[in-house]
């Protein structure tokens, strides 16, 4: 007789040791904290569940730290242009364009040329230099109105003051040195010459075709003063035909900008510009 055995019956799914695998807290239902795992599959801060990796989410955090870090390089290298730019034209050189004629052939119209600003602050100023200059009151008269307004305006000036825009010729002229404070400056002798200090001059510079004057002058050069003439003697409203305005047709040392030292634009015209110093290496002092 087969002997039957009673069957014990099937274990149920949350039977066995309560540190197996299957074990689990009655407040977890989805035994997931039993198994160390998450909570909830589906939570979203958990970068596993939302498919994202930790690295990726750390990159995406990292860029607009990047793109602040260099825009904030690009700033401080413009600034730092820019601040580099306004000193060179401040203590070094500015550019200027030439406003008309009456420096030919040496300088033509709309011409760029560079001007040192050691002149005379640091460095002497010589007979025979081009100098820049402000305009000692009524040599230039009455100018064209700049057109531009608004940004245009406020980009030109901003431009202009740190250096990079070249300075019109509202307020500034240019004409080479011809007498040095205490000279003595006349014209003319017997050949049509200017002399300084009683000695004549040929002057190289002036443009071919031209006379040293077309008018006679006879003056002393005032104490802190230049007198100035153009190289296009007869197209230049020079020290001659300033007599009487404020100076009586003298430049004074403060309203001096600076010396031309080079011509930069058009490039087939650039060129320093040196003094005609043999011209002059005759004449005594006064």
């Amino acid at each position: 007789m087969d002997s039957v055995f009673p069957q014990r019956p099937a274990p149920r799914p949350d039977e066995g040791s309560p540190t197996g695998a299957g074990a689990h807290d009655p407040g977890d239902p989805s035994g997931a904290a039993a198994a160390g795992g998450p909570t909830d599959p589906t939570d979203p801060t958990d970068p596993a569940a939302s498919g994202v990796s930790p690295q990726t989410t750390a990159q995406a955090q990292e860029r607009p730290r990047h793109r602040w870090s260099f825009a904030r390089e690009v700033g401080i290298i413009v600034v730092a242009a820019l601040l580099i730019s306004f000193l060179i034209k401040t203590f070094l050189v500015q550019p200027f364009v030439i406003p008309s004629e009456s420096m030919e052939d040496t300088l033509i119209k709309d011409d760029r040329v560079l001007a040192s600003r050691l002149v005379p602050r640091f460095l002497d100023v010589h007979r025979g230099d081009v100098v820049v200059f402000k305009d000692p009151g009524g040599w230039l008269g009455s100018q064209p109105q700049d057109e531009s307004t608004g940004l245009v305006k406020a980009g030109e000036t901003f431009l202009t003051f740190i250096g990079i825009r070249p300075v019109d010729a509202n307020e500034h002229l240019i004409k080479r040195v011809i007498g040095l404070p205490g000279d003595r400056v006349t014209c003319c002798d017997a050949q049509g010459r200017v002399s300084v200090n009683g000695v004549p001059i040929d002057e190289t510079y002036i443009k071919p075709g031209s006379a040293p004057s077309e008018v006679p002058f006879d003056v002393t050069v005032p104490e802190g003063k230049l007198f100035v003439l153009g190289d296009n003697r007869q197209n230049s409203g020079d020290s001659r035909y300033n007599t009487d305005k404020p100076g009586q047709g003298f430049v004074p040392l403060e309203n001096v900008v600076g010396t031309a030292v080079a011509k930069v634009w058009p490039l087939d015209r650039a060129a320093l510009m040196r003094n005609p110093g043999s011209v002059f290496e005759d004449v005594p002092e006064p």
